[in-house]
This record gives structure tokens, C-alpha cells and sequence, in this order.
């Protein structure tokens, strides 16, 4: 059984609750995965957007007034 804190008391979960608990934080664990997945796709669009306009022969200045970074 899992003990938690529950409103500063240390209380034993049921095994449904045990159950519930860990679906609970494993559907937390997959929203986090998705959050960070998603910033880190937008972190690596914007740096290979940025190095093709690089290859199209355009400077950080020039880059920096068309996109603002």
C-alpha cells in the first residue's frame, strides 16, 4: 500500500485509490512529455528556418529584420 500526505495526516491508499493515483500520474507524465516535445519542435523549426535563410545567402541582420530574432 502507499502512504501520502493528506491534509498533513500520513493516510494509507486503498488499492483502488493506488490504482487511480498512478493512471493519474502517469497521464501527468504524458502531458509533460507532449509540452516539452512541442517546445522543443518550435526551439528546432526556428534555428533551421534561421540557417536556410543563412543559405540563401542572407546575413543575422538581415534575418533579424525579417523575423525579429
Amino acid at each position: 500500500m502507499t502512504k501520502i500526505y493528506l491534509n498533513g495526516s500520513l493516510v494509507d491508499l486503498s488499492v483502488a485509490e493506488e490504482k487511480k493515483r498512478l493512471v493519474e500520474v502517469e497521464i501527468q507524465k504524458t502531458k509533460n512529455k507532449i509540452i516539452t516535445d512541442a517546445a522543443t519542435a518550435v526551439v528546432t523549426k526556428k534555428a533551421s528556418g534561421k540557417q536556410k535563410l543563412k543559405d540563401l545567402g542572407l546575413d543575422d541582420d538581415e534575418i533579424q529584420a525579417l523575423i525579429g530574432a
